[in-house]
């Protein structure tokens, strides 16, 4: 036999050779299990967080609003946490591993104090997501950045009715599939301090009502980007009843997903 070929044997059945070939064997196996770990362990759930501290008037529609949220994150896929404690906010890596805030008609003014607000802007700043619903808009006066971001405050009210609302961007999650001109019962708030930089998606139909007060152009949901995050806010929510709306419903999913960047 030629020499080259015996050494060419040689090589391929030293003991190095061998210890390599079953080394990469070994890795092979070891990359195949975690590949396999990896598509059949259960992935993490996202998370958000639905904040409903009051301050001034409470709304009956929380504890249902709650439920609702919780029902949608288990047929969608994220987890739902709830709470009225403002410490929730104190640091920004405590509001980090959360995909959205969600602030289901919190009222009153001084829920949080500055290193609370520090970590909630920072948790925006850093991509955040946030829903308004309904009262969102009727607390923290006292927060410029706040009003600025929820798109505006509350001002007043008229008794609960039905009222036409016109659905004026189709494309947005939270308004795909909904009818152009949707009829709903609800508290139709009339805003002060309204950030013009929003991009609204309905708009109250004010001649269906009786005491709309914003001259024939009155937003009642919108959402924007804001310094880094995505903000949607809903004026609809304040009746129990709400929450088991199919419309509404799906209304307010296509919000939190958008807030959530899914």
């Amino acid at each position: 036999m030629a020499p080259c070929v015996l050494a060419a044997i040689s090589i391929f059945c030293s003991p190095y050779t061998i210890a390599m070939k079953k080394l990469l064997a070994l890795f092979f196996l070891f990359a195949l299990a975690l590949a396999v770990l990896a598509f059949i362990a259960p992935k993490k759930k996202d998370r958000v967080l639905v904040f409903s501290m009051t301050r001034g008037f409470r709304h009956k529609s929380i504890a249902d609003g709650i439920a609702a949220i919780q029902q949608l994150g288990k047929l969608h896929g994220f987890d739902v946490e709830a709470t009225e404690d403002s410490t929730a906010f104190n640091r920004y890596k405590d509001l980090k591993p959360y995909k959205a805030v969600i602030f289901l008609s919190p009222t009153g003014n001084g829920l949080f104090n500055t290193d609370q607000q520090q970590a909630f802007m920072q948790y925006m700043h850093h991509g955040g997501g946030f829903v308004g619903i309904h009262a969102a808009t009727d607390c923290l006066y006292d927060w410029p950045w706040y009003g600025r971001m929820v798109g505006g405050y509350f001002v007043k009210h008229p008794p609960v009715q039905l009222a036409t609302l016109q659905v004026v961007d189709s494309l947005h999650p939270a308004t795909k599939g909904l009818p152009a001109l949707w009829k709903h019962r609800d508290e139709w708030y009339n805003f002060k301090q309204f950030n013009t930089d929003v991009r609204v998606l309905i708009k109250l139909d004010e001649s269906s009502i009786q005491g709309g007060d914003m001259h024939g152009n009155h937003p009642i949901s919108w959402y924007h980007a804001f310094e880094g995050g995505r903000v949607f806010y809903t004026g609809l929510g304040h009746t129990p009843e709400a929450y088991s709306d199919s419309l509404f419903l799906q209304h307010l999913l296509g919000g939190i997903l958008y807030a959530m960047n899914k």
